[in-house]
């Protein structure tokens, strides 16, 4: 068993001792000028402590590589390395700072750990690949031994690692769209990739000055000029900031969206019907209200009969069902002309229906359609955005909330953000 042998070699004389330096050497990739002086192992504490030592005077200057020499040793550090047999393995080092003529005194660069980080490479790629995997950032945490600061800090380290190493391509289709950040009606304003299912990056709040900071956050000049559409909610807001950052752009506003709006017409009617039908001891509409919203392929098999009753009758929701299910054919067509004249024909019946929540989503869309028929150009939607803001809740679901709006950011981009953030 490789955990007695090592034990044993521990209990030997110095020749052992060597031994197992060598072998630990071997494993951490140690070489020249560092060097293992000593490994202890604590069976009580179930830990393998390793000391590393600089052996060389001089070395080289982190800022610009000249090689300068030693002048002291900071105070010894310590780093969490990947288990041993299940023992927990720590490195610690008194690293050396060296005499630069050019930047004064500068602490060398180990080769096992990054800058300000109290774990080694090997150990963060592990935690990574452990938090990626994991449903439960609550499980995956425990597996690895950390806690919630400590989890937070290689998930800031990894997210800094994968934006930087983000190469410059070309991105045609961005979506941007709002989630709820917080109670009290905190937001975040997002941006996908459409294409690519990523998102790019997340600011707070959803103003215009915000959505100007996510595209100059989010995308190169370069890019910026790239953009060949955005979809977009009605959201006056996001649409003013895309005019004036991406004015070659068409602004494609979202049939998901459109669909919600025509819903929430849909449900006011439903609300205020089933109100006066409940005062006169009718309770037809009672429980119903799902099958209203959804699709008409997609009610429940339990409700169809009863459903297929309720949008024959002559309620006032079956005629705005109706009208919202008529407005689903208008995505049918490949031409934008094709498309308008339906919705003149649509618009004519919706303004005419006497019903009000609907005749004001009628005309919302009239006055935005410019901007919805440009959906036939580019085929476009945000319904990859939609997909992000569901990973981004279970995000936030599993976190139980962030203190700040900078971890969740990372962790929006650890898990969605599609980057190469191994160490």
């Amino acid at each position: 068993y490789p955990l007695k042998s090592i034990i044993s070699q521990l209990k030997q004389p110095r020749t052992a001792m060597m031994e197992i330096e060598e072998h630990y050497g071997q494993l951490l990739g140690v070489q020249s000028p560092w060097e293992i002086c000593s490994v202890d192992l604590d069976i009580s504490d179930h830990r393998v402590d390793i000391v590393i030592e600089y052996s060389d005077d001089e070395g080289p200057c982190p800022e610009c590589g000249v090689i300068c020499p030693k002048h002291d040793n900071r105070k010894k550090r310590t780093w969490r390395h990947l288990d041993t047999m299940q023992f927990g393995t720590y490195l610690h080092c008194e690293v050396p700072r060296v005499r630069c003529k050019t930047h004064g005194a500068k602490t060398v660069v180990v080769p096992w750990a990054g800058k300000n980080s109290r774990f080694t490479l090997l150990f963060e790629a592990f935690a990574i690949r452990v938090l990626t995997a994991s449903r439960s950032v609550e499980e995956a945490r425990k597996l690895l031994g950390l806690n919630w600061h400590q989890v937070e800090a290689i998930k800031a380290r990894a997210v800094q690692r994968g934006l930087a190493r983000r190469k410059e391509t070309a991105i045609a289709y961005i979506g941007i769209d709002e989630k709820q950040f917080r109670s009290g009606h905190r937001y975040i304003s997002s941006m996908v990739d459409l294409k690519g299912k990523r998102v790019l990056d997340v600011v707070e709040e959803r103003t215009e000055a915000a959505c100007n900071t996510l595209i100059e956050q989010a995308l190169t000049e370069s890019q910026q000029k790239q953009v060949t559409a955005v979809a977009l909610d009605m959201w006056k807001a996001y649409a003013n900031a895309v005019t004036e950052k991406l004015p070659q752009a068409d602004i494609v506003h979202d049939k998901f969206h459109i669909s919600q709006h025509l819903n929430e017409a849909v449900d006011r009617v439903r609300r205020q019907e089933n109100k006066e039908l409940i005062s006169q001891g009718d309770e037809r509409l009672k429980g119903s209200k799902f099958s209203w919203l959804a699709n008409e392929e997609n009610v429940n098999e339990k409700f169809t009969e009863s459903f297929n009753k309720l949008k024959r009758s002559d309620l006032k929701v079956a005629r705005a069902w109706a009208i919202k299910e008529l407005f689903r054919d208008f995505w049918g067509y490949t031409y934008a002309g094709c498309a308008e004249r339906h919705f003149e024909q649509w618009y004519s019946w919706a303004i005419r229906s006497r019903l009000e929540p609907i005749k004001a989503k009628a005309r919302m869309i009239k006055n935005h359609l410019p901007n919805i028929l440009t959906y036939f150009k580019h085929l476009i939607s945000n319904a990859a955005s939609e997909g992000m803001n569901s990973k981004i809740q279970t995000v936030k679901a599993n976190a139980r909330g962030y203190r700040s709006f900078n971890g969740f950011r990372n962790s929006i981009l650890f898990y969605c953000g599609g980057l190469n953030m191994a160490p």
